[in-house]
């Protein structure tokens, strides 16, 4: 046992005070860790003479799982988080080398103790992960929708993220060259955003793809989601046996700064726009919003669904998309916090511009008489 921790011990770079906490730490654990060693059976994962309980399984087989990090900046990482919550005193630096010390006789990777101490096991798992190839994606949604926003961003596969706050909100303008189509809703101010840029980029709950009939990825926007996300999202869309015109369903982001992805297949209007055309069209973004409300997504970015290579013409589709949007926001105001057009060519940015005071409209200007 001193043997293993001593040789841990050699290769690490961490500040000199930790070495020799950790060198006294090993010193201290040494009887321990030889009971422990004789009394602790990794193959039949028993305590003494009883069956380790399974929470102790969990545990340990999580750790176990982890693949080796590097000693040194698994090591020097954990010396400053205990600096940054306060475990400087002399009992907390003990407490925690111990920990890492009764590890090495166990055989745990210095990783996988590191975060199962500060986390617990569904951290550590989550250090295995690889979002670069395929795996099961059933256990790595799991892992990754259980993490908060800032541990998902170490598994973000882009190379940078928007987070929304940095998202400008669009503000209505009194006046404008029609009068508007809907009545003044002030609850819907603040809900409404126009943004220039690339949709894998956004941080936020749930983007979505204007995706085909099988799901498993194409050209244009759904290439691009489906290149950041990594080969794991391709896995759970065939699972979902494909989608409909006007359907929506809806995967984990897996690497995309996004948490879901929303998939919604529109209508081509190579032949013309009919009624038929207009209702799938309003049917893909209703149902993508009432998706995302039903996962307690509070933010959803959409691209421009079938303007591109499916034909329908951007300046009769923004009138169906912003229609849409405003009765669902009407008719649940409490569900979505934000609602972002994510487009890409400068004219459909300027036809939403020039359109959505039609369907949120400021508070009318009163002139004055005089």
């Amino acid at each position: 046992m001193a043997l293993q921790i001593s040789t841990r011990v050699s290769h690490i770079r961490a500040p000199p005070r930790a070495i020799g906490l950790l060198a006294r730490v090993c010193a201290d654990f040494h009887q321990t860790g030889v009971k422990l060693k004789h009394s602790f059976t990794l193959g039949s994962l028993q305590l003494g003479n009883k069956p380790a309980t399974s929470p102790v399984r969990g545990h340990i087989n999580a750790a176990l799982r982890v693949d080796n990090f590097s000693t040194t900046a698994t090591t020097t990482a954990f010396w400053r988080s205990s600096q940054a919550t306060g475990s400087s005193s002399p009992r907390g630096r003990r407490g925690w080398l111990g920990k890492l010390a009764v590890g090495a006789v166990l055989g745990l990777s210095t990783a996988a103790l590191v975060q199962s101490f500060h986390t617990g096991p569904v951290t550590a798992m989550a250090l295995k992960m690889n979002l670069d190839s395929e795996g099961k994606w059933e256990e790595t949604k799991e892992v990754l929708l259980s993490l908060s926003v800032k541990d998902r961003r170490p598994y973000y596969r882009t190379s940078s993220s928007v987070p929304l706050d940095e998202i400008p909100v669009w503000t209505p303008t009194a006046g404008g060259p029609e009068p508007s189509r809907y009545q003044r809703n002030e609850k819907l101010d603040q809900k409404i955003s126009v943004y220039s840029g690339d949709i894998t980029m956004l941080e936020i709950d749930a983007i979505v793809n204007a995706a085909n009939k099988t799901l498993l990825g194409g050209g244009g926007v759904d290439g691009a989601i489906h290149r950041a996300a990594g080969p794991i999202l391709k896995q759970e869309c065939a699972s979902l046996h494909g989608c409909e015109t006007g359907e929506a369903k809806i995967t984990c982001g897996y690497g995309l700064p996004a948490k879901y992805v929303i998939h919604t297949v529109g209508p081509i209007a190579h032949g013309g726009v009919g009624e038929e055309e207009r209702r799938a069209l309003r049917s893909c973004y209703k149902n993508s919003l009432q998706t995302a409300a039903e996962n307690a997504a509070r933010s959803v970015a959409f691209p421009c669904i079938s303007t591109g290579i499916y034909g329908y013409p951007s300046e009769q589709a923004v009138h169906e998309v912003l229609a849409t949007v405003r009765e669902f926001l009407d008719a649940h105001p409490d569900k979505l916090d934000r609602v972002i057009f994510c487009v890409f060519l400068p004219k459909d940015k300027e036809l939403y511009l020039q359109n959505l005071p039609l369907y949120f409209p400021a508070e009318a200007t009163i002139k004055s008489k005089l």
